[in-house]
């Protein structure tokens, strides 16, 4: 091929001749790979998913970069516009302008190819306002011609700005199905544990993250509860003097109440997915401490370890999984009693051991035939 941006063959699970061809934003990212058919099921038509052009050469595929997306260009689109019956696009616009948005969906228009949108994020976690966001949505919102959302709430916060009923589809699994049931089998089996393992993960603390007030309110609400650990982990470059984004008195603050013995600290850089398994699998609870967002793929992926998740009231995280327990955190502040309650009902109610395989497949093949469905009904004539 010319060097035009145009990709290579689609991949995607096994499908029939009659497949429909889905530019998705992105393609190597994990929810869009479990909206799919589950591995082994056979039926006619299908999803072939075109691969994510590689950034670094958008005339090659490939299986991991994918970011900065390089189908979210005109360009792209009018040279590849017969490779594909329709985009959808998830995640990956956080730093294309509203002007280019608007530029990519009137090229969509005028080739004949409809649009789908998935809206994950309401307010986007990694933006410490939210106006560019809501610029960005103000274009693919209106524009799209069916819209897609994880939770109920969500769907009528969309309804009530824009006029726009989203269909509501849940979060597919996140772990790989035979990953998850190995995993699940193994927990189940290990002998009753006096330790009550809470844990926290800062990462390299997003805007969204924290406030000054949770850590001290969690680790309070900890050691009310017998045999009860905190464990919070963080990257370096937060809690290393020296590092891109050092918080010294974080770093004090927890380095203190370690010594004290309050709670463990670990600190360390990114997780494998191996390691981020193990990780999340050796807690009890994991406590999300955003002040804002709207949902969790991290969530998900506690629900398919078995491990339970203590999210705040911002955004729709609890309405991911009725499994999860709810505190009262937003950009208002924290109800340090909400937090406490609901953590001691968690550790009232353990072991909790996730959803099934069984579950979970039901639940993708649900997804699936749902998004076959959507993709049916915006190429009908």
């Amino acid at each position: 091929m010319a060097d035009s941006g145009a990709v290579g063959a689609a991949v995607s699970d096994p499908v029939g001749e009659s497949a429909v061809r889905v530019a998705s934003v992105p393609h190597s990212q994990v929810y869009i790979r479990h909206t799919g058919r589950v591995p082994g099921d056979s039926r006619p038509g299908g999803v072939l998913r075109l691969p994510d052009p590689d950034p670094r050469n958008p005339g090659q595929s490939t299986e991991s970069t994918w970011w900065p997306p390089v189908m979210l260009d005109p360009h792209w689109i009018r040279e590849n516009a017969s490779t594909f019956d329709l985009m959808h696009i998830h995640f990956g616009f956080d730093a294309i302008s509203p002007r280019d948005l608007r530029a990519v969906t009137a090229e969509l228009k005028a080739r004949g190819k409809p649009l789908v949108y998935t809206v994950h994020d309401l307010r986007n976690p990694h933006h410490l306002t939210p106006e560019a966001h809501d610029a960005q949505l103000d274009v693919l919102i209106p524009a799209a011609d069916r819209l897609i959302t994880l939770t109920p709430g969500a769907a009528a916060a969309v309804e009530a700005r824009w006029g726009r009923r989203p269909v509501v589809l849940p979060h597919p699994h996140v772990v790989e199905l035979g990953e998850l049931e190995r995993r699940q089998r193994l927990r189940l089996s290990r002998p009753p544990q006096d330790r009550f393992r809470v844990g926290v993960h800062l990462k390299s603390l997003r805007p969204n993250m924290l406030d000054g007030v949770i850590l001290p309110a969690l680790t309070a609400a900890v050691e009310q509860l017998p045999g009860a650990v905190l464990q919070v982990n963080g990257h370096p470059d937060i809690l290393t003097p020296g590092g891109d984004k050092y918080r010294p008195e974080l770093h004090k603050w927890l380095t203190e109440a370690e010594t004290a013995g309050r709670l463990e600290l670990q600190v360390r850089d990114y997780f494998d997915e191996t390691a981020l398994w193990d990780y999340l699998g050796s807690l009890d609870v994991s406590v999300l401490p955003y002040r804002f967002g709207t949902h969790s793929g991290w969530l998900e992926a506690c629900t398919d370890l078995g491990t339970s998740v203590l999210a705040p009231s911002c955004g729709f995280y609890a309405q991911q999984r009725s499994t999860v327990a709810e505190f009262v955190h937003t950009e208002d502040g924290l109800d340090e009693q909400s937090l406490a309650t609901a953590l001691k009902g968690l550790y009232a109610e353990r072991p909790w051991p996730g959803l099934s395989r069984a579950e979970r497949t039901a639940e993708r093949r649900a997804v699936a035939a749902a998004h076959e469905e959507i993709y049916a009904s915006v190429l009908a004539p």
